[in-house]
Formats: structure tokens, C-alpha cells, sequence
């Protein structure tokens, strides 16, 4: 009892109902209104020319379909909607706070050209780096170590180890931080380098942790000296902002060492409680030039909600000695929704259409937009081993139908799908002909590609690479392989039911 009063009471569950409640008063109002002034065949005319417009715009197919469905079935409500909180335009204060703060940070990165001259004879390795570089300012580094991680209990351990090395700051950035013996073990090592004289900066998600943190964990982190900021506070407000969220995952240190990958901060990413059966996530740890950019997207983010003078003069945090030249070249990389350009789901378009010999690729979720679908099958019809690990138990019922929604014209293609049997997986990770790869936070759906704040590491001819396609083929060993006969024995109403969250998945 005591369990579904603390549900009830939640801030998710209060704010949930208090959205629906404006809903559905707006629906009331709308519809009332219609009828009382006889305007119910204007409004129809209104959505059809609204769908127009729609589909004449420039933005993701998917999600122009999406809108244009819910608009032509709800012509009297769906016009009035769509005006309200359509589109990926956020706030001024939102959209103009980080541009400005990322591009002031994005100064003080530059790109090295003898780093570029290094792959000019390669035209398609240069093609996938000078991406971007261009569309998000992150420049390609040399000098820079990468060690793969294949389990959140691996990389937790080195994580602890490298914490407790912290001389002048810690950076935390981060979508979920959930209290118990992963976060409290953390929290202890921070406190300590805080009497120890290191800053320490904290950014989570306010929904990210709206379940998992107290209402006043901010203020309590800050009374410890440990500078803490909510990203886009929860508001139980009928505002598409509330979309926006910040799903990266950092830890830097000393702008020497940083991490990151799929693994937030709670107990079962490291299996220390199980949710969905074994929890398989994967990270990386980089130590050397590459730092500074993951150190820059967080200060952007940072300057953003501290709401500092852009003139601040944050180089001291980008101190660092030189390193040797490690093999390979690494590319940090953020998205923002701030911005024109769809980076990770670029990035990912752009290892498919590279590969030759073969693309794994590792992700909790498999909704797919028009673009990914038909690289992923044009790869797979080219000849290329394109293989895809999901989960088989999924954290989202919903989501995980969306994802077998898509085995079968996949399959069909060519591709080859494997659901991992004994739990989620939730590691995002792409290997690609033992020659390139991407860890990070950015899934295969839509919100990722279009709607969070997301961060990457791109890796190229690096000995963890092998590594990464060694740990993908294991977990392939403990997953089941999906055939398109039992994709064809789906009966009727899981594919109809299917068929409708995949059209509304852009607005889910």
C-alpha cells in the first residue's frame, strides 16, 4: 500500500495528470466552441490545408505522417493540436541559451590539420569525420587512449578508480541518477574530493530522475558543495520543451580522463538489482586530447542553465599535457535539437552507407524512421552482414512493439535480428569492418535522433574495436535469432496494434 500511495503521489504521476487535464479541457473547450459557432466544417477545411503544409515541410517523413494522421482522423481537436505544441521548435530562452553557450564553447576547439591529412587518401574514412566536423564543430583527434567497456560492472570499477585520482574538478552530467549503492558510492568519493578543494559540478535530468531522486536533491547536493543544476525542469504545463530532454551520459575528470556510453547512474546498470533480467550496457573511457571536447559539451551545458556571461573564461578547465600518439583517430561528438542538423542520426546513416563487409549494431530500442529503414536494407541487399541485437525483455511494452513491428521488412532485406534472451539490452554501440566504431547515448528512435540532447564517440583503426565486435558476437551466443516465419505468424490484431504505434511513434 505504501508503495502505490508513494506511485500516486509522485511528481510523474501529479504532472501526468495535470497535463491530461488541460487536454482534456482544451478538447472540451474546441469542440464546444465548434459547435456552438458552427465553424465544425471550417475547421475541417482548416486541418485538410494544415496537412498541406505539413507535408510540404521540411522535416523527418515519419513524423509528418504521424501528425498528418492525427489531424485528418481528429480534424475538429488535431489542427488545434498540432498549432499548440507541434513542430521541434523550443523557447526562446531554451534554444537561444544553448546555441549561444555551445557556440561560445565551440571556440575553443580547433581542428588540427595534420590530424585530416592523416585520412585524405581515404575519401570515405575522410567523408565519415569531416561530417561532424562540420555540422557540430567537434574536431578529429590523434594523442588520445580508448578502452572499451562490455558491462556496467566493469566500467564502474575503473570509473570508481579514476574519481578517486580527481585533482582539480569533476564534471557529472547525466539523464537517470537513481539513489542506492552505485550513486552512494560516488556521492562519497565526491564529497571527499570536495574537502580536498576539487570542484565538482552535477547536471541530471529533472524527468530522468523524477522517480529515481527527492524532490529537493538539488539543494541538498549544493549545501554539500557539490554545484548542482536540474536540466529543464519538470512543469505540469501543456509545453513541448518538456520533449526536450538530456540524455548524455559524462564523467570528466581533470580533462584528462572522460567517460561515456549508455550506462546512467543506478543500481541496474551494474546488476546490483534486476529489472529486466540482466542489464548488458557498454562504455568507453578516454584518455588524452579527445577529452577536450567532451569537456566543452559539458561546460556548453553548464554555462546554459548557470545562466553565466558568455565572456567567462573557461581555458583553465582545458589544460592538459601532451600526450603520445595512440593508434587511431577519435571524434567525440554532440546533438543538440538546438540545432539544423540531425548529427546522430547522420552519424549512424553514415557508418551504414560506409560499410562494406559488415555493421553490428547494439540498441535497446529499433524505431525506425523512413531513412534508417532503407539504408539498413540496402546494406543488407548489397551484401553486407548487417546484424541487429535488441532486448527480449523490454523496459517499455509499448517501445518493444514498436521494435518487433519492424523485424519483418528488415528481415526480409536481409538484415538479421537477435533479441538478447536473458534481459535488456541497453548498450548503443555500432562496429563496422574492423575499422570503425561508435559508442554513446544515441539510440535507433526518434527522440534521440530528434528531440534529446545526446553525446558520441566516434573511434577509428583502434585495437578496441576488435574488442567491441568480440563482446557483440558473445551476446549473439546467449540471443535468439528472429526468422521471418515467425514474424509471419504474427496473427491479426498484434500487427494492426503494431501498425498504429508504429505511424504514432514520432509523437509518443
Amino acid at each position: 500500500m505504501r508503495k502505490l500511495l508513494k506511485v500516486l503521489t509522485s511528481r510523474v504521476v501529479i504532472f501526468g495528470l495535470l497535463i491530461l487535464l488541460q487536454v482534456g479541457l482544451f478538447f472540451v473547450f474546441v469542440y464546444r466552441a465548434a459547435l456552438y459557432y458552427q465553424i465544425i466544417p471550417f475547421l475541417q477545411a482548416f486541418a485538410l490545408a494544415l496537412v498541406v503544409y505539413v507535408i510540404n515541410k521540411q522535416e523527418d517523413a515519419s513524423y509528418k505522417i504521424a501528425w498528418s494522421v492525427f489531424i485528418l482522423v481528429t480534424p475538429v481537436i488535431g489542427g488545434m493540436m498540432y498549432l499548440l505544441c507541434a513542430g521541434r521548435k523550443m523557447p526562446k530562452k531554451l534554444y537561444y541559451g544553448t546555441t549561444q553557450a555551445n557556440h561560445h564553447m565551440y571556440n575553443l576547439l580547433q581542428q588540427d590539420p595534420d590530424v585530416l591529412k592523416r585520412i585524405e587518401d581515404k575519401p570515405d574514412v575522410s567523408k565519415v569525420f569531416r561530417y561532424a566536423l562540420h555540422a557540430s564543430d567537434f574536431p578529429v583527434y590523434t594523442g588520445t587512449d580508448v578502452t572499451y567497456f562490455s558491462s556496467g560492472e566493469e566500467m564502474f570499477q575503473v570509473m570508481i578508480q579514476e574519481l578517486k585520482k580527481a585533482e582539480k574538478f569533476i564534471f557529472l552530467e547525466y539523464f537517470i541518477i537513481g539513489e542506492g549503492e552505485m550513486w552512494d558510492t560516488i556521492e562519497t568519493i565526491l564529497e571527499e574530493k570536495v574537502k580536498e578543494g576539487v570542484e565538482v559540478k552535477l547536471i541530471y535530468d529533472d524527468f530522468g530522475c523524477s522517480t529515481t531522486l527527492p524532490r529537493n536533491y538539488q539543494r541538498r547536493m549544493n549545501e554539500k558543495g557539490i554545484e548542482t543544476y536540474r536540466f529543464n525542469k519538470m512543469r505540469p504545463a501543456l509545453i513541448i520543451q518538456m520533449n526536450n530532454r538530456d540524455h548524455r551520459k559524462l564523467m570528466i575528470i581533470d580533462n584528462k580522463v572522460g567517460f561515456t556510453g549508455g550506462m546512467n547512474i543506478a543500481d541496474e546498470y551494474i546488476n546490483k538489482i534486476n529489472r529486466f533480467g540482466y542489464w548488458r550496457d557498454s562504455g568507453v573511457m578516454v584518455k588524452g586530447n579527445a577529452v577536450i571536447s567532451m569537456t566543452v559539451m559539458f561546460l556548453g551545458m553548464y554555462t546554459f542553465l548557470k545562466n553565466d556571461d558568455l565572456s567567462i573564461d573557461y581555458s583553465n578547465y582545458l589544460n592538459q599535457e601532451v600526450r603520445k600518439d595512440y593508434q587511431g583517430l577519435i571524434q567525440p561528438f554532440s546533438d543538440t535539437p538546438t540545432d539544423d542538423a540531425d548529427v546522430g542520426l547522420s552519424m549512424h546513416l553514415n557508418l551504414i552507407n560506409y560499410a562494406k563487409n559488415y555493421i553490428y549494431i547494439d540498441t535497446p530500442y529499433l524505431v525506425l524512421n523512413g531513412d534508417m529503414q532503407t539504408a539498413l536494407c540496402l546494406a543488407a541487399q548489397n551484401g553486407v552482414d548487417v546484424r541487429i541485437l535488441v532486448p527480449h525483455i523490454p523496459d517499455k511494452k509499448y517501445v518493444f512493439q514498436i521494435t518487433r513491428g519492424n523485424y519483418e521488412v528488415l528481415i526480409n532485406a536481409g538484415v538479421k535480428i537477435y533479441e538478447f534472451t536473458p534481459g535488456f539490452n541497453h548498450s548503443k554501440t555500432i562496429v563496422c569492418d574492423d575499422i570503425f566504431a561508435l559508442v554513446g547515448t544515441v539510440n535507433t528512435d526518434y527522440r534521440s535522433y530528434f528531440l534529446h540532447f545526446e553525446d558520441g564517440v566516434l573511434i577509428y583503426d583502434n585495437p578496441e574495436i576488435i574488442k567491441m565486435k568480440e563482446s557483440f558476437l558473445e551476446s549473439l551466443k546467449q540471443s535468439q535469432e528472429i526468422t521471418l516465419e515467425a514474424c509471419r505468424r504474427v496473427s491479426l490484431i498484434p500487427r494492426i496494434y503494431r501498425g498504429i504505434l508504429k505511424i504514432m511513434s514520432p509523437l509518443l
